[in-house]
């Protein structure tokens, strides 16, 4: 597993197009209401990324398992869906909980977030979950730094979840990135026999995205009929949080601001 080690320029170039993904989860945050589609929210990220001159990392990925590329360049993931949902003329309403991430690529860097938003009034059960999901990726970001072994600050994100009697999402996980969206290493936001065997210690330099997804009920997922839309198998409500961060000599910096 070859990790790469980023420079300070290199890292500086990843904040740059970390903040378009910053600028575009904002607008959508702000704007997200009871009435619009999530296809609207959509057309919000289309039009921030063409102005700063970035490119959608999302849209045209392939998916053996799917019938056609990723259309969009955010996941819109509502309710107990957990991730890659696709933006349409869904309209979204009071109560609800929208999952969106975003990547961008500029000047030839990455950059990854995702943030689950609010509806107008939303249940305080639901509330509780994004609130410790948000939690668990406060956690990874303040424990991240030279020298910890990426086992130890997993065991914490994975018992704040489920010490508050939720499950954690095993099948999808964090990753490195730079001048790709995907890089090594695998980020998980739990303990696995996988990873105690091959323990990522973590280096200045690296640049990691970090995105717990945690679900009200049990952890099990499965994949709809188009091949990307992940839910929750029991239905219950799922969140979503990803920065990206850069691993610094005394901690952990956001690039996703």
């Amino acid at each position: 597993m070859a990790i790469a080690i980023r420079s300070t320029k290199e890292i500086e170039l990843m904040k740059q197009a970390g903040n378009v993904v910053a600028r575009v989860l904002g607008a959508i945050k702000e704007q997200a209401k009871p009435g619009m589609t999530t296809a609207d929210l959509a057309k919000i990220s289309d039009e921030l990324i063409e102005e700063s001159g970035g490119t959608a990392l999302f849209k045209g990925v392939k998916n053996p398992q799917a019938k056609f590329d990723f259309p969009s360049s955010i996941c819109a993931s509502v309710n107990e869906e957990v991730v890659h949902g696709i933006p349409s003329d869904r309209e979204l309403v009071s109560g609800d909980v929208i999952s969106v991430d975003c990547g961008v690529k500029l000047n030839g860097y990455c950059g990854d977030s995702a943030v689950t938003i609010m509806i107008g009034d939303v249940e305080e059960d639901v509330q509780r979950l994004l609130t410790n999901t948000q939690e668990v990726l406060e956690i990874a970001i303040r424990e991240a730094k030279p020298g910890k072994y990426w086992s130890e600050i997993a065991k914490l994100m994975q018992d704040h979840a489920e010490n508050a009697g939720y499950g954690v999402v095993k099948e999808y996980v964090g990753h490195g990135i730079g001048r790709n969206l995907h890089e090594d290493p695998k980020v998980p936001n739990y303990v696995s026999d996988e990873l105690l065997r091959d323990d990522l210690l973590l280096r200045k330099g690296m640049v990691l995205a970090v995105e717990p997804m945690v679900n009200m009920g049990t952890e099990d997922t499965k994949v709809l009929s188009d091949g990307w839309t992940v839910v929750t198998r029991d239905g219950k409500p799922a969140a979503h949080f990803e920065h990206t961060i850069a691993i610094m000599e005394h901690g952990a910096e956001i690039l996703t601001r």
